[in-house]
Protein backbone atom coordinates (compact mmCIF):
# COMPACT_ATOMS: atom_id res chain seq x y z
CA UNK A 1 0.00 0.00 0.00
CA UNK A 2 1.49 3.28 -1.14
CA UNK A 3 1.35 6.24 1.22
CA UNK A 4 2.59 9.79 0.85
CA UNK A 5 2.48 11.82 4.05
CA UNK A 6 3.07 15.56 3.95
CA UNK A 7 4.05 17.67 6.94
CA UNK A 8 5.45 21.09 7.76
CA UNK A 9 2.54 23.32 6.85
CA UNK A 10 1.22 26.04 9.09
CA UNK A 11 0.69 29.74 9.58
CA UNK A 12 3.53 32.10 8.70
CA UNK A 13 3.85 35.85 8.25
CA UNK A 14 4.59 37.39 4.86
CA UNK A 15 8.32 37.22 4.17
CA UNK A 16 8.71 34.15 6.34
CA UNK A 17 9.79 30.61 5.52
CA UNK A 18 8.46 27.09 5.79
CA UNK A 19 9.85 23.70 4.88
CA UNK A 20 7.43 21.04 3.72
CA UNK A 21 8.26 17.34 3.80
CA UNK A 22 6.63 14.40 2.07
CA UNK A 23 7.65 10.89 3.11
CA UNK A 24 6.74 7.97 0.90
CA UNK A 25 6.24 4.30 1.74
CA UNK A 26 5.17 1.27 -0.24
CA UNK A 27 7.07 2.22 -3.41
CA UNK A 28 10.65 2.31 -4.68
CA UNK A 29 11.08 6.00 -4.11
CA UNK A 30 14.20 6.57 -6.17
CA UNK A 31 12.38 5.55 -9.38
CA UNK A 32 9.66 8.19 -9.04
CA UNK A 33 9.61 11.80 -10.19
CA UNK A 34 8.39 13.86 -7.24
CA UNK A 35 6.37 17.05 -7.43
CA UNK A 36 4.65 19.58 -5.23
CA UNK A 37 1.29 21.02 -6.25
CA UNK A 38 -0.96 23.52 -4.54
CA UNK A 39 -4.66 24.31 -4.65
CA UNK A 40 -7.01 26.97 -3.33
CA UNK A 41 -10.82 26.96 -3.44
CA UNK A 42 -10.69 29.57 -6.22
CA UNK A 43 -8.13 27.86 -8.46
CA UNK A 44 -7.41 24.51 -10.03
CA UNK A 45 -4.52 22.49 -8.63
CA UNK A 46 -1.28 23.91 -10.02
CA UNK A 47 2.21 22.48 -10.34
CA UNK A 48 4.71 24.24 -8.08
CA UNK A 49 7.93 22.25 -8.46
CA UNK A 50 9.26 18.95 -9.78
CA UNK A 51 12.44 16.94 -9.19
CA UNK A 52 13.28 14.18 -11.64
CA UNK A 53 14.19 10.70 -10.42
CA UNK A 54 17.15 10.07 -12.72
CA UNK A 55 19.27 13.21 -12.61
CA UNK A 56 17.50 15.24 -9.89
CA UNK A 57 16.87 18.00 -12.39
CA UNK A 58 14.36 20.51 -11.04
CA UNK A 59 11.70 22.75 -12.54
CA UNK A 60 9.55 25.46 -10.99
CA UNK A 61 6.45 27.49 -11.66
CA UNK A 62 7.36 31.05 -12.60
CA UNK A 63 5.53 32.35 -9.55
CA UNK A 64 7.91 30.58 -7.14
CA UNK A 65 11.25 30.68 -8.99
CA UNK A 66 13.99 32.08 -6.81
CA UNK A 67 11.93 31.62 -3.64
CA UNK A 68 11.17 27.88 -3.44
CA UNK A 69 13.60 24.95 -3.62
CA UNK A 70 12.66 21.32 -4.12
CA UNK A 71 15.03 18.55 -3.04
CA UNK A 72 14.90 14.84 -2.29
CA UNK A 73 16.56 12.32 -0.02
CA UNK A 74 16.38 8.86 -1.54
CA UNK A 75 17.65 7.25 1.66
CA UNK A 76 14.82 8.69 3.75
CA UNK A 77 12.26 8.40 0.88
CA UNK A 78 11.43 12.05 1.39
CA UNK A 79 10.96 15.07 -0.83
CA UNK A 80 11.22 18.59 0.56
CA UNK A 81 9.98 22.01 -0.45
CA UNK A 82 11.85 24.91 1.11
CA UNK A 83 9.70 28.01 0.80
CA UNK A 84 11.24 31.41 1.44
CA UNK A 85 9.98 34.99 1.08
CA UNK A 86 6.43 33.74 1.37
CA UNK A 87 3.58 35.87 0.07
CA UNK A 88 -0.12 35.88 0.83
CA UNK A 89 -0.76 34.42 -2.62
CA UNK A 90 1.22 31.32 -1.62
CA UNK A 91 -1.62 30.40 0.75
CA UNK A 92 -2.97 27.02 -0.37
CA UNK A 93 -3.14 23.34 0.41
CA UNK A 94 0.12 21.80 -0.77
CA UNK A 95 0.17 18.24 -2.11
CA UNK A 96 3.04 15.98 -3.06
CA UNK A 97 2.81 13.61 -5.99
CA UNK A 98 4.90 10.59 -6.97
CA UNK A 99 4.85 9.87 -10.71
CA UNK A 100 6.05 6.59 -12.15
CA UNK A 101 5.92 5.18 -15.66
CA UNK A 102 2.31 4.07 -15.46
CA UNK A 103 0.98 5.22 -12.12
CA UNK A 104 0.94 8.20 -9.81
CA UNK A 105 0.15 8.73 -6.18
CA UNK A 106 -0.92 11.73 -4.12
CA UNK A 107 -0.58 12.74 -0.52
CA UNK A 108 -3.42 14.09 1.58
CA UNK A 109 -2.16 17.69 1.56
CA UNK A 110 -0.90 20.16 4.12
CA UNK A 111 -2.27 23.67 4.65
CA UNK A 112 0.04 26.66 4.25
CA UNK A 113 -1.37 30.02 5.31
CA UNK A 114 0.61 33.23 4.81
CA UNK A 115 -0.94 36.05 6.79
CA UNK A 116 -0.05 38.79 9.20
Amino acid sequence: QVQLVESGGGLVQPGGSLRLSCTASGLTFRFYDMSWYRQTPEKERELVATIISTDHRTDYANSVKGRFTISRDNVRNTVFLQMNSLKSEDTAVYYCKAAGRRESYWGQGTQVTVSS
